[in-house]
Parts: structure tokens; C-alpha cells; sequence
């Protein structure tokens, strides 16, 4: 019989807790001044059960950026399939969507932190999965524009692959905006703002009919 200790279920909720204990610390000190240890005490776990789940510390780094953008991916995936099960338009999915990664992002705003600034380093060994999975991510939003493409809801004019990439950095950059500059706002307020960009630059008049 399997201990509670070494669960699938117990196991995420230990990757988990290391997930939020490793941004918080790589976004004050940053990565190279972090340790193992520091990480292992702000998840209340010992220092084994970080080299147990990971072989190291850039293992750890890497794999929890994986984790957090797949989890964003996930989310995003999820509010579009729940806007059109609910019988809603492609750009009420786009829409849905910008919540879906603005209620990420106020969830985990030290990972939003340290993602927007790893996308732009080259010197990393983590460099090209962090690439790779942020394409998972901005694929996602492709879907969703070309079915609105396809259907005739979008023009077909639309870049699918920048638009959709800039949907996504639009999210990204104004979340941080938001949290570190305007805090006083309410994530519907944020939210209603990315909205009406959203209606006046994306969905805009789709084909002529």
C-alpha cells in the first residue's frame, strides 16, 4: 500500500508549495542568490524533499517554470472551453480569457515577474523550455482566432500568430502594471479596460458578408 507521503496528490501539493516558495525568493534575491535551503524552510519541507522531487536547483527553476505557464495555459484553455460551451462568441472566449490570465496573475505575481524577465535572457539553461512552453501558451489564444477566422467573426486579416502573442503580452505586461504601479485598481476594473481594447482592436468588423 502506498504511504500518504509519497501520493501523486501529496506530491503535487509538495511541488506546489516549493512552486510558491521558489518564485517568492528568486523575485526578491534573485537566482543565483537563492539556495536550496532557503527554498526547503519557506516550504516548510526538508532540504531532501527539494532534491528528491528535483535534481537541482536549476532543475528545480526550470521545471517550476514549466509548471507555472502550463498551469496558465490551462486556465486560459478552461475559460475558453467554458464560453463556448456556454454558447458565447470567439471573442467572448478571447475575453474570457484575459480574466482567466489576470485572475493568474494576481494569484502568482512573483512568477509573472520572474517569467516576463526570463523570456528575455539567452543565457539560461532553461532558456529553451521556457520558449517552448510559451508557445503552448500563446497557442491556445491561436485556436481561438482562427476558429474566429474561420467562422467569420474575426477579419481575415488578423496576424493570427502576433495577435495572439500580443494578447498574451498585453495581459502579461499590464498585470505587472497593475500590481506593482496601480494597486488601488480592482481586477475588474483592470479587466474592463483590457476588455474594450480587446472590442476595438481584435474583434473589431469581421468579413463581408
Amino acid at each position: 500500500m502506498t504511504s500518504a507521503r509519497t501520493t501523486p496528490r501529496s506530491r503535487t501539493a509538495t511541488r506546489d508549495k516549493l512552486f510558491r516558495a521558489a518564485v517568492t525568493l528568486i523575485a526578491e534575491k534573485g537566482f543565483s542568490s537563492t539556495t536550496v535551503e532557503e527554498i526547503a524552510e519557506r516550504a516548510g519541507v526538508a532540504k531532501g524533499t527539494v532534491y528528491y522531487n528535483f535534481a537541482s536547483k536549476t532543475e528545480l527553476f526550470e521545471e517550476l517554470l514549466r509548471y507555472g505557464v502550463e498551469q496558465l495555459t490551462a486556465d486560459l484553455r478552461e475559460a475558453a472551453e467554458k464560453t463556448a460551451g456556454g454558447g458565447g462568441g470567439r471573442v467572448d472566449a478571447l475575453d474570457a480569457m484575459i480574466r482567466a490570465g489576470l485572475l493568474f496573475i494576481d494569484r502568482f505575481p512573483a512568477f509573472t515577474q520572474l517569467y516576463v524577465a526570463e523570456l528575455w535572457r539567452t543565457n539560461r539553461a532553461w532558456n529553451d523550455t521556457l520558449l517552448v512552453v510559451r508557445q503552448q501558451a500563446v497557442a491556445v489564444v491561436e485556436d481561438v482566432l482562427r476558429a474566429g477566422v474561420a467562422e467569420e467573426e474575426l477579419s481575415e486579416d488578423i496576424d493570427v500568430p502576433l495577435t495572439a502573442a500580443a494578447l498574451v503580452g498585453m495581459v502579461l505586461v499590464a498585470a505587472l502594471d497593475w500590481k506593482a504601479f496601480q494597486p488601488e485598481r480592482s481586477l475588474d476594473d483592470v479587466h474592463g479596460a483590457l476588455s474594450l481594447l480587446l472590442q476595438g482592436r481584435v474583434a473589431g468588423r469581421g468579413r463581408s458578408r
